[in-house]
């Protein structure tokens, strides 16, 4: 427990500024303070919640922004397929627990796991940390937005795809993790100039699921 306490602490404190950048940004869009708090809740995804204020701040209806983050969310099939073999209990428990499952939770679990087996003690417990801390940063940036200005301002922008890099880098240690990676992030590339938010990275997810086969 504390190793992963430890090893999740850093990943905390960064899903909490990032929470905080979310919180801003819903106000600047004018999406109500418990709006954004009840969304961090219920989704809790940074990318798809990021995708989603970001289409509603360009003008765009809430629809498309729905939309936007689900495409985001397709991953997440792939990694609840990986995760549900060893979350505990029955099919509601596992659903209710699934909340926790995000892609750091899943990284540190595949780490600390056997081959095709993710620890689910670190599993849960580092999305435990991750949840609170992603809730939490979402109340301070609605309460506190007018003093932080603009979270682009800061870099923080930039900060939430070099987290997902960090991430990826420890486990690329086999050939077939690195051809699905490379191509991934190729397709990804290629699609994002002119594909709408949350496509690019819903066919980069794919395309490493295929190459990786």
């Amino acid at each position: 427990m504390r190793r992963t306490l430890l090893a999740a602490a850093p990943i905390a404190v960064a899903v909490g500024v990032f929470g905080m950048s979310f919180g801003v940004l819903a106000r600047q869009v004018h999406i109500p303070g418990w709006a954004a708090v009840l969304m961090s809740a219920l989704v809790f995804a940074g990318s798809a919640q990021f995708a989603a204020i970001a289409i509603l701040g360009a003008g765009g209806g809430v629809v498309a922004a729905v939309l936007a983050g689900a495409l985001l969310n397709l991953r997440y099939l792939a990694v609840g397929a990986a995760v549900a073999q060893v979350l505990p209990g029955g099919p509601l428990r596992r659903v209710l627990l699934g909340q926790l499952v995000v892609d750091e939770s899943y990284v540190l679990g595949v780490a600390a796991g056997e081959a095709g087996r993710p620890d689910a003690r670190t599993v849960l417990t580092t999305g435990a940390l991750l949840y609170g801390c992603w809730v939490l940063g979402t109340i301070v940036g609605v309460l506190l937005g007018p003093l932080f200005g603009d979270p682009k301002r800061l870099g923080l922008d930039a900060a939430f795809p070099a987290l997902f890099v960090a991430l990826l880098w420890p486990m690329l240690t086999t050939r077939r993790a690195i051809r699905a990676a490379v191509a991934g992030g190729a397709a990804g590339l290629i699609l994002a100039p002119f594909t709408p938010p949350g496509v690019p990275l819903a066919v980069a997810a794919a395309v490493g699921l295929l190459v990786s086969q």
